[in-house]
């Protein structure tokens, strides 16, 4: 079993970015009227994934 040095190692985190970039490429072709509001909520809700992975990590 290797070992962790740093959360950006971890699986998990990796997955979450991703999805991070998967979704900020798939939002980019919503509806105008939708950006500003519900993709900016999508958005800030994957960051926030990996936001708190490295949170509990440090």
């Amino acid at each position: 079993m290797k070992s962790i040095r740093h959360f950006r190692e971890l699986d998990v985190y990796q997955e979450a970015m991703s999805l991070v970039m998967r979704i900020t490429e798939l939002t980019k072709g919503f509806p105008s009227d939708e950006r500003f509001a519900l993709t900016d909520q999508i958005k800030r809700s994957s960051r926030s994934i990996c936001a708190n992975l490295e949170e509990k990590a440090v």
